[in-house]
């Protein structure tokens, strides 16, 4: 580390499973940010992902408990990054933010996109960061394609074919929607990120071929309208063995002046109406992926830098694409988000106001004005 850089982040992760420790290696690994503590509510848990993860010679620097703040006070954090399950997000997020630590919390936002909205209160109530880390958004090749598209004038038609076969067993095999809920989610992000602009509508088709080994609806057809007028268009299935797509998806982007492709996995190539293919830019050592991309613009927000990009009040619309194209399956309709947002910031004061701790949400005109729109 240079003289010149900043400190690093001294901060506690809390939640010990698979992700957490890949969160706690993923600290190790980047100099923007100091692994001081673990937490995980089941007792042991803590220690163990410690003994197992972090080189013993830094065992002694690193606290354990099954209290989240209280580890993250006596190890001296500045920030916690929230890896517990979904259903847990909401307190573990708000208590944080409350009790002084700016927050970097696993996706999805929260369980519902009221409690998402609700965080994005807190977060204004305390004046703390709450970054959601949208790992897959941190593709460099991803950023490369929104290049080339504007390049050809900018992409107004985005279509995601998803194809894999996945036998997880566990909840995912039960859920009502595992695909949208547990898989999409990224898709949905990523047409964020080469769209840009605010997303108006949804509509969407979810079903299970004969053969799948899900309960609920493993495939989907799902349509996402900007308020431009561009359109992202996504087919993905959990169900399809075969010649399975990779796990960002292929892509095409549909430009005035040409196509971008992006098999989701190597560089995008651009395809001009006119003149040769232009192949996009290979990654190099300075570029940051997924997990330690997202640590690393947490951690620079933190010391002066820019807000992230997935802040919650940006975030937030990613959650609001996957609860609208539940809801449209569901019933059947066109579901506006504008409206969607509404009754999630309805709800979402009905929380805080039995919470007691925010009421920032009685400034926000509208769901959908409180937010940021990339």
């Amino acid at each position: 580390m240079s003289a010149t850089a900043p400190a690093p982040v001294p901060v506690v992760v809390i939640g010990a499973g698979g992700m957490g420790r890949a969160w706690i290696a993923t600290v190790l690994g980047n100099q923007a940010a100091q692994l001081v503590g673990v937490a995980d509510v089941l007792a042991g848990a803590a220690d163990r992902a410690v003994a197992e993860v972090v080189p013993e010679e830094h065992h002694a620097g690193i606290l354990t408990g099954t209290d989240a703040l209280e580890v993250a006070r006596r190890s001296g954090a500045e920030a916690v990054i929230d890896v517990t399950i979904p259903a847990a997000h909401h307190a573990v997020t708000a208590d944080s933010l409350h009790a002084g630590y700016p927050v970097l919390g696993e996706k999805p936002c929260a369980a519902t996109l009221a409690e998402a909205v609700s965080l994005a209160g807190h977060s204004e109530a305390t004046g703390k960061l709450f970054m959601v880390s949208q790992s897959r958004r941190n593709n460099p090749h991803l950023h490369e394609a929104r290049r080339l598209a504007d390049e050809l004038g900018g992409a107004g038609i985005v279509d995601t074919r998803f194809a894999k076969a996945p036998r997880f067993g566990g909840f995912r095999d039960e859920m009502a929607h595992p695909l949208l809920v547990d898989m999409a989610i990224h898709a949905f992000d990523a047409g964020r990120v080469l769209l840009g602009g605010r997303p108006v509508s949804v509509t969407a088709t979810t079903y299970n071929p004969p053969w799948s080994w899900y309960a609920g609806d493993a495939a989907a057809t799902v349509a996402i309208t900007y308020d431009s007028g561009a359109v992202h268009t996504y087919s993905g299935s959990w169900c399809s063995p075969g010649e399975e797509t990779s796990w960002n998806g292929d892509w095409a982007l549909s430009c005035e002046h040409g196509t971008v492709r992006w098999d989701g996995e190597g560089p995008p190539t651009a395809y001009p109406a006119e003149g040769e293919a232009v192949q996009g830019r290979v990654p190099g050592p300075a570029d940051r992926w997924e997990l330690d991309a997202s640590l690393a613009a947490f951690c620079t927000a933190l010391r002066g830098g820019p807000a992230p990009d997935s802040e919650v009040h940006s975030n937030v619309w990613t959650q609001a694409i996957v609860e609208a194209a539940v809801r449209a399956a569901d019933t059947g309709s066109r579901v506006s988000l504008t409206e969607l947002l509404d009754e999630a910031l309805e709800a979402a004061r009905v929380l805080d106001s039995a919470d007691g701790r925010s009421q920032a949400l009685t400034t926000w005109k509208t769901g959908a004005s409180g937010l940021v729109a990339e």
